[in-house]
């Protein structure tokens, strides 16, 4: 649900777009002429502004740069009429998030509402991180403190403003896209346009028609020209997520872009030239799909000019509760519980468990868990993570099957505590709970081994 403004002269296009927002749960306010939208915007915050091209008093375009002057973070889409494609490109150099052009289905319509918001969303998570210290990359004040994203951070101070392609790849619910977010918003291009495509989301031909757009009559339902998402990038970036899946014929043509910095929209014989930046991103092992000849080589290498490697959450459990902190405040904030934190049996369970969805387990589990507490402290049991989960995924991951050519028992032993030891978050007092001895045993075999951590040295 968001907060959105509607600014349309139509009186009967209006109401209905009015309507088909409120069925689908959105808060909205509607004007009827520009000079009226910007005294709202003036009164009010609003998360999406949906605002003609064309109205008495005042321009969409005025509306767009006085939304954006008031409020940077609020996302503004313009309705334009058939044959005014020119300014809605003029808008989106402007600042505009996208466009739709009339006459258009309120389907259509609802999802770029629903996309909308969730870039408005995501900016917003970065305006708080941005909020905490006064230049983000130079404090790297994000959260989690493991080495793993102290040196992810490093790496985009270095790289952040130039126009380097960048390859992210990690698991599924790793952070990918905040990355590629926080690279953008600390580059030169950080008041242009940073466009998002899903490429698994999409089939292969309309695929082609997001990245490039298409002119009418280019394929059977293009009733009506359509820009592409590397034409609406263009002077910003544009993050291609899950570039693992895009067909061999469509990775030609993104080579294409990135060698040339120019394309044609499909059915169109006039040749368009860009600046766009790329960052892509995937969870596939893209070595492998380019031996088996699913992605092409030459490819890869233009993509990948820096790699970063996302770790699994399960690979920094130091970060685990500041992010479970991060996201009670987010959600208790917006259900307006005064929330503190976590009961110590609560935290035990969070760093315990493998979160095998990563982040985004997290975060649906904290979310989950706000809705369900009844005090000002999350209990064990809001969180839906027994100690049965987590001890049977805990032994699924140490399952023992001796090579034939055998195994030494010092080695087992050490590998053993050094899993308890993450899974505690270095804390020997849990580790040794969860292998069923005392902190005196613990301790000691701990000196034997010769296992060390920078906390420990610290103290």
């Amino acid at each position: 649900m968001g907060k959105i403004l509607v600014v349309e002269d139509n009186d009967v296009l209006r109401m209905s777009v009015v309507q088909a927002l409120v069925e689908n749960s959105h808060n909205v306010s509607e004007v009827s002429d520009g000079e009226e939208a910007t005294e709202r915007l003036q009164e009010e915050s609003y998360d999406v502004v949906l605002t003609d091209m064309r109205m008495p008093k005042k321009s969409g375009l005025e509306v767009l740069r006085f939304a954006k002057q008031v409020n940077e973070l609020t996302v503004v889409i313009m309705m334009t009429a058939f044959g005014t494609i020119e300014s809605a490109v003029e808008a989106m150099k402007n600042g505009a998030y996208d466009y739709i052009q009339k006459p258009f289905e309120l389907e259509e319509l609802e999802v770029k509402i629903n996309r909308a918001l969730e870039h408005r969303r995501d900016s917003g998570v970065l305006q708080i991180l941005r909020s905490q210290s006064n230049v983000l990359l130079e404090h790297n004040d994000i959260v989690g403190t493991s080495p793993q994203i102290k040196k992810i951070l490093e790496i985009i101070k270095k790289i952040a403003k130039s126009n380097a392609s960048i390859l992210i790849t990690g698991e599924t619910g790793t952070g990918k896209e905040l990355i590629a977010s926080l690279v953008h918003y600390n580059s030169l291009r950080a008041k242009q346009s940073f466009v998002k495509v899903n490429c698994a989301a999409l089939q292969e031909n309309l695929l082609e028609s997001e990245l490039f757009g298409h002119e009418k009559g280019a394929f059977t339902s293009a009733d009506r020209q359509r820009i592409g998402r590397f034409e609406q990038a263009n002077f910003g970036t544009l993050f291609l997520d899950e570039i693992g899946d895009m067909s061999p014929s469509t990775q030609a043509k993104v080579l294409r872009v990135l060698q040339e910095q120019e394309f044609e929209r499909l059915g169109g014989m006039k040749t368009i030239k860009v600046d766009v930046r790329i960052i892509a991103a995937t969870n596939k092992n893209l070595k492998e799909a380019i031996t088996s000849h699913r992605f092409r080589e030459d490819l890869y290498y233009r993509l990948n000019t820096v790699s970063i490697e996302m770790p699994a959450l399960r690979e920094r459990k130091e970060d685990v509760l500041p992010l479970a902190n991060f996201f009670v405040k987010k959600y208790g904030d917006e259900l307006k519980k005064n929330l503190v934190g976590f009961s110590p049996q609560a935290a035990k369970y969070l760093t315990r468990h493998n979160w095998p969805g990563n982040i985004r387990e997290l975060q649906n589990t904290i979310e989950r868990a706000v809705l369900m507490a009844e005090s000002n402290v999350i209990e064990a049991e809001d969180l839906s993570l027994n100690s049965t989960s987590a001890d049977s995924s805990y032994a699924d991951a140490v399952k023992i099957k001796i090579p034939p050519g055998g195994i030494k028992l010092d080695d087992l032993e050490r590998d053993t505590i050094l899993e308890a030891l993450k899974m505690s978050n270095w804390i020997q007092k849990d580790a040794a709970e969860l292998l069923g001895v005392s902190r005196r045993v613990l301790n000691y075999k701990v000196k034997i081994h010769n296992i060390t951590h920078e906390r420990w040295r610290r103290k």
